[in-house]
C-alpha cells in the first residue's frame, strides 16, 4: 500500500485538509476593529468540507485493492476541496483589510495532491491491464 506513489499523495492530501484546521487561509479586520484568522473552523461548512476532504483522502488511501472506487473518492476529494477554496474566497470578501497567510499554500496544495494521486492511480490501472494482456 504505501510503496505506491499515490497513497503518498492521498496522506499529504489528508494531512494538509487537517492542517486547514488550524493554518490561517486569510487575516485581517472585518467591520469592528478586532483582528481575525479565517481558518477550517472559522466558518461551519468550511469545517464540514474539510473534515470530508480529509475523510475522502484518507478512505480512498485504503482502498488500494479497488482502485475504480479509490478514483472516484479522489474525484470527490477534489471537487470537495474546490469547493472549499471556493468558500474561502467568499468569507475572504466579509473582510475590509487584510492579506492571505503563508499558510493558505496548504490549501491550494491539496487538489495538486489530489490530481498527482489520480495520475497514479491511472497508472497503475494500466500497468494491470497490459500484465492482464500478457496473460
Amino acid at each position: 500500500m504505501i510503496q505506491r506513489i499515490q497513497s503518498i499523495w492521498l496522506l499529504l492530501a489528508g494531512a494538509g485538509s487537517l492542517a486547514t484546521l488550524k493554518l490561517s487561509f486569510y487575516s485581517g479586520n472585518k467591520d469592528n476593529n478586532l483582528f481575525e484568522e479565517l481558518n477550517g473552523t472559522s466558518h461551519f461548512l468550511l469545517l464540514i468540507l474539510a473534515v470530508a476532504v480529509a475523510m475522502a483522502a484518507f478512505v480512498a488511501l485504503f482502498l488500494f485493492k479497488n482502485r475504480k472506487l479509490q478514483t472516484q473518492l479522489s474525484f470527490l476529494g477534489l471537487l470537495l476541496q474546490l469547493g472549499a477554496l471556493a468558500l474561502y474566497f467568499i468569507q475572504t470578501q466579509k473582510f475590509v483589510t487584510g492579506n492571505f497567510t503563508l499558510a493558505s499554500v496548504v490549501s491550494f496544495a491539496i487538489p495538486v495532491f489530489f490530481i498527482l494521486a489520480i495520475t497514479g492511480i491511472r497508472k497503475d490501472e494500466k500497468l494491470i491491464k497490459s500484465m492482464d494482456r500478457l496473460r
